[in-house]
């Protein structure tokens, strides 16, 4: 009788675990993951060392807009994930000249940096020359442009490399909030 009660307590036990690995793969798989920020080519939005929650289901339904910040498969061997902004949409024109980052022809404005930042030109983004983002790919940037290693760099990513939006800050607690966007 008592070998009994603890096989099927036993059983529920197991089937508590197995539900909650079950809910646990599903979020992580298809709905959020979590990520930390390593390094400093988002400050001062985003520091090293805080944790983000990515959201994975927005671009099921929908296109990634100028502006977002993203974690993506990193070129050239997409074993690592960055986070960086974007700045270009298939069929935009971007230039960086001046310091300053132009889009189809009018001056960037990017609030969410502080006016005395500068953009320095890559070996993609050239300085002063046009660069179309093509079909299905996205141009993105860290916001710290002196310190990031970018689509200047390595040219626009595929869309089929994006791993999410992110959508909300939750380590430390003094930065938790929703990820606001312009």
């Amino acid at each position: 009788m008592l070998l009994k009660k603890l096989g099927s307590f036993l059983v529920e036990i197991l089937q508590v675990v197995v539900f909650a690995i079950s809910i646990f793969l599903f979020i992580y798989l298809l709905v959020m993951q979590p990520h930390k920020i390593k390094g400093s080519s988002m400050e001062p939005n985003f520091h090293d060392g805080e944790y983000l929650l990515t959201d994975k289901v927005s671009y099921r339904f929908g296109d990634p807009q100028r502006g977002e910040v993203i974690v993506f498969k990193a070129p050239p061997d997409f074993k690592d994930e960055f986070i960086k902004r974007i700045i270009g949409i298939p069929g935009d024109q971007v230039m960086v000249k001046g310091g300053h980052v132009y889009l189809n022809d009018e001056e960037l404005v990017e609030s969410y940096l502080p006016d005395y930042f500068i953009t320095q030109a890559g070996k993609i983004v050239a300085e002063g020359a046009a660069f179309i983002v093509p079909e299905g790919t996205y141009l993105v940037f860290g916001d710290n442009r002196n310190h990031s290693y970018d689509s200047r760099n390595f040219g626009s990513i595929d869309r089929d490399k994006i791993v999410g939006r992110a959508w909300f800050v939750y380590w430390p607690p003094s930065q938790m909030g929703v990820i606001s966007y312009p």
